[in-house]
């Protein structure tokens, strides 16, 4: 994160290192940290996208039963069916994420432990603003791969082109504005509070965390993010991945109907169906994703400011 910035041993040096240099590292460190995590939690986010999508209610038993049956017909690579496209989606989606949040804290002058204390709101805001900004930027990636997550296509590319040839391309962007209005609250908490609990470790111990304390507050900011946006999550996947009926509609056309027909036909659980998964899934991903990205980040840019002090020394 921004905050590393602030609170990492090398606080005072990364103003030595040009612009480019910041961006490049947060880029390669976030892309990096994406692509860990989410091969991490693959089979759990598969699972959960096959009860988001139907009408089956979510008991561990039948994730159980799930698995099994996708392991028994396909092996166990079936539950890893579609990380491809998830790679596809995450590398640039976190690298353009984490890089984003760097840029909205400067934008928004809270990219320091003092300032973010002091304006929490803009500090919550950077972090939504940071969402929106690599969702709308990936957003067809998003829904090719929750595609590819429940019925078999060969590749990524098949998924374009059969939306493309049978569809249209407008299809690409349904369900991003039940996306949009979810990362908000999810972007923005998570961020928020991951960097809320550095700076207060910084504070009560004088030392900056690491390692699996990172991974910990990672945790904990990654299930307050996935439960304040959850029933959006539900939402945006049913309207991802419904079928055209034959006369060019679709079961779920916007937001409001799509509320009213889950809520009509399965009850205000459903828009929580999977949490207790996500409970489970979105922690460990965003504790991974958030302490890989701080510590790629601060030792490449460590490497680049030894390069640095090197060349000038020539």
């Amino acid at each position: 994160m921004a905050a590393d910035n602030a609170t990492g041993a090398k606080r005072g040096a990364e103003p030595n290192l040009s612009g480019g240099v910041l961006v490049i590292t947060s880029l390669v460190a976030g892309a990096s940290a994406g692509a860990l995590a989410k091969t991490a939690i693959a089979p759990l986010d598969r699972t959960k996208i096959n009860f988001q999508i139907s009408n089956t209610p979510y008991t561990w038993r039948g994730v159980v039963i799930f698995v099994r049956n996708s392991v028994s017909r396909e092996g166990w690579i079936a539950l890893w069916r579609g990380n491809s496209a998830t790679m596809a989606r995450i590398i640039p989606y976190a690298a353009i994420q984490f890089t984003a949040h760097e840029q909205w804290k400067r934008l928004l002058a809270v990219d320091t432990p003092h300032t973010a204390q002091e304006a929490p709101f803009r500090h919550l805001i950077a972090g939504s603003l940071a969402g929106v900004t690599s969702q709308s930027a990936t957003y067809p990636l998003d829904l090719a791969r929750a595609r590819m997550a429940v019925a078999d296509y060969r590749s990524l590319k098949a998924v374009f082109v059969r939306i493309l040839s049978e569809e249209g391309a407008v299809t690409l962007y349904r369900g991003y504005g039940a996306t949009v209005l979810g990362v908000i609250p999810y972007a923005g908490v998570s961020f928020f509070t991951y960097d809320s609990l550095k700076h207060w470790h910084l504070d009560y111990s004088g030392t900056t965390p690491h390692g699996f304390t990172n991974v910990l507050f990672g945790g904990v900011a990654g299930a307050l993010g996935q439960t304040s946006s959850y029933p959006l999550d539900v939402v945006r996947r049913r309207m991802q991945t419904a079928k055209r009926a034959p006369d060019g509609t679709y079961p779920y056309p916007a937001i409001l109907p799509t509320l009213a027909h889950i809520y009509r036909t399965e009850g205000w659980r459903a828009f929580f169906k999977g949490l207790s998964m996500n409970w489970i899934k979105g922690p460990i991903a965003v504790g991974i994703s958030f302490a890989t990205y701080d510590q790629i980040k601060t030792t490449l840019r460590e490497i680049a400011l030894t390069f640095s002090s090197l060349r000038e020394n020539l």
